[in-house]
């Protein structure tokens, strides 16, 4: 999850505040060197012991081998980011002789599976009544949302001119720097 877009990764990290790292499609990084990912790991394990890194989907793309492949929706298909940094930590823990012992966990079927809360029930219950009473007066490519607190008809068209993604100059993902203690830019 988070092919493009960093914010469940972003906002995983700020809701549980027990990451240290977080990788997202937004902020390039690279492993090596002074300023990479793996010198600032390094530092995290020897003053803390553990390190917690958290991972969207597309993130670090342009590290790996391009794939052609494409998925059943014709995306195309990305390589498996979890699995690359899994390795690359093992690999340089090994060179660097640093006892880890690394835990890789694809949350997303955990994700999908996880009961509702209270406030999520609601939520989904609002916008299922206020989708089907849009299909009864005969409004249709449209989607449902919340906005200012008004539940209002947002045309597919206009709800998919843009993708969203996040600003790394702007508020969440500073948010996410300082709540991780991860620098603003690892290159």
């Amino acid at each position: 999850m988070g092919r493009q877009s960093g914010f469940i990764a972003a906002q995983t990290a700020l809701a549980i505040n027990d990451v240290n790292f977080v990788l997202i499609p937004e902020v390039p990084f690279r492993f090596e060197g002074k300023n990479g990912l793996l010198a600032h790991l390094e530092k995290r394990i020897k003053k803390r012991n553990h390190a917690v890194i958290l991972v969207a989907e597309g993130a670090g793309q342009e590290l790996m081998e391009e794939s052609n492949a494409t998925d059943e929706s014709g995306n195309i298909a990305l390589s498996d980011i979890g699995f690359f940094v899994n390795d690359k930590i093992k690999t340089w823990s090994k060179e660097k002789n640093i006892e880890t012992n690394v835990k890789y966990i694809d949350p997303s079927y955990i994700i999908r599976s996880a009961p509702a809360n209270p406030n999520d029930s609601v939520y989904c219950a609002r916008l299922g009544a206020h989708a089907v009473h849009a299909a009864m007066t005969g409004r249709t490519s449209l989607v449902i949302s919340l906005i200012h607190d008004q539940y209002v008809h947002v045309p597919i068209t206009m709800a998919v001119s843009k993708r969203h993604t996040i600003d790394p100059e702007e508020d969440l993902w500073r948010d996410v720097v300082e709540a991780t203690g991860q620098p603003l830019l690892m290159t």
